[in-house]
């Protein structure tokens, strides 16, 4: 495994000195902190501190499978993502639709909505769709009509393409529940050439939760002008993101021969060589074309299933003319900065695009390769690694029980992204956790909608 980078560290103590440290619940810097850890030694006779930090990420339970009964394929990919996910057999939502037609009618949108409407409960957060095809209804995406409904005022822009759509609430948000905060379930389609290709496109997703690939992100910077447009934010994804995940501009059109692409950006109406990389397991790959969520065979411009058959985990194209508008496509700084921080795949990649009525999302839902946390325990404490801990500002409160009642001793903020090293050493105090303080809501970073043009 590669060497570990940018560690954020973050120290505990026993109670007397966090109060001391963290007086009057101020702001503390980690500086501060340090210093507090120098004015005394924590006892080591006693049981390590364990600790907890806020929820991120989706789990089974959040999600609901949709599957067509009217189609094999789909009932047995739908059936064996829940057995694979311990998704509950209540949550798994049968519907029928007519098969092996790329563009769903509306009337058949609005009988399947109207069994959902009457299945799904309001703790269902979001869906995987368990089919190929449709990949549309009418002219949103299906993963996009699911989502927010079928709306084609507000998302199809009509003509050329060549017009914005109405934003998505959820993009770039600290959310842990869309639809509870937002009534937006993303969804994302289980899909693939047939079964077999997407049962191995959710083995690998299952396979990447907490792994932490050691691998690396591309940005093509193609000679593509029309589509090459996601270019002019690299300088900025490279500066908030470098210190957290090894990233390379490559400037090509076509990434060759490379063994650790966990993250691949690019724009051109055809990707060459994709088979001659190796995608890491919970890698997202896509490309900025006009057709890249067109399945049906025969398109000469790249798709996503070309992706996932190259090996990646989630891809994202748009399936009806977008125009080469940044905002109708994934920003790769957003993406990689909610999956690099500990959030499922359809969290990530639907927070990335702030226009997504047109585009498809297709991979493993809950593929999670950076959650969870590592621990090492010793007669001296504990040391925490996780990657799972958004910037930001937390409350620190502690317990002597697992049960509470837990008490506000301080406050922490975490900066920047990556693996944050958390020192927890043993002491009285035993539990401690970490909950989000609330902030108020901040300037989100927008894709400016350049164009227009045909990409």
């Amino acid at each position: 495994m590669r060497a570990l980078r940018s560690f954020h560290t973050l120290t505990f103590f026993s109670l007397p000195m966090l109060r001391a440290a963290l007086c009057g619940g101020a702001l503390a810097s980690l500086a501060a902190l340090l210093a507090a850890q120098g004015a005394g030694s924590a006892p080591h006779d006693l049981e390590s501190v364990r600790l907890t930090l806020p929820p991120v990420g989706l789990r089974a339970r959040d999600i609901a499978v949709v599957v067509n009964d009217a189609d094999p394929a789909s009932l047995e990919v739908g059936r064996y993502y829940a057995k694979q996910r311990g998704i509950a057999a209540e949550r798994v939502i049968h519907i029928r639709f007519p098969v092996d037609q790329p563009v769903m009618a509306f009337p058949d949108w609005q009988r399947v909505q109207a069994v959902l409407d009457a299945k799904v409960g309001p703790d269902v957060q979001a869906y995987a769709l368990a089919w190929t095809m449709p990949f549309r209804v009418e002219c949103m995406s299906v993963t996009a009509a699911f989502a927010f409904g079928f709306d084609p005022a507000s998302y199809c822009p009509g003509g050329d393409g060549c017009q914005p759509t109405r934003p998505s609430p959820y993009f770039n948000s600290r959310s842990n529940a869309p639809f509870t905060d937002f009534k937006v379930r993303p969804a994302m389609l289980l899909a693939g050439d047939n079964v077999e290709s997407v049962k191995r496109l959710i083995d690998r997703g299952l396979r990447s939760d907490e792994s932490w690939p050691a691998g690396k992100a591309y940005l093509m910077n193609t000679s593509d002008s029309s589509r090459n447009v996601r270019h002019e934010a690299y300088e900025r994804v490279r500066a908030a993101l470098g210190a957290a995940y090894p990233i390379e501009q490559v400037n090509a059109d076509a990434l060759e021969g490379k063994a650790d692409v966990m993250f691949e950006f690019t724009g051109v109406p055809r990707v060459a060589a994709i088979a001659s990389n190796s995608y890491l397991e919970g890698a997202i790959a896509d490309d900025l074309t006009s057709f890249g969520g067109y399945l049906v065979a025969g398109s000469d411009q790249t798709n996503v299933l070309e992706w996932l058959n190259a090996g990646a985990t989630g891809s994202y194209g748009t399936v009806t003319e977008p125009c080469n508008f940044r905002a109708k496509f994934p920003d790769p700084g957003v993406v990689m900065a909610h999956y690099l921080s500990g959030e499922t795949l359809v969290e990530a990649y639907w927070k990335s695009v702030q226009m997504p009525g047109q585009g498809l999302f297709v991979g493993d839902p809950l593929a999670r390769p950076f959650g969870g946390m590592r621990v090492t325990r010793s007669a001296a404490g504990s040391v925490v690694l996780t990657r799972a801990l958004l910037p930001g500002n937390y409350i620190v409160e502690a317990s002597t029980s697992a049960m509470g009642p837990f008490r506000p001793i301080g406050t922490l903020r975490a900066n920047g992204f990556g693996i944050r090293e958390i020192r927890l050493p043993a002491s009285e105090t035993r539990f401690v956790r970490l909950r989000a303080a609330p902030e108020a809501p901040a300037a989100r970073p927008s894709s400016a909608p350049e164009g227009p043009t045909h990409p």
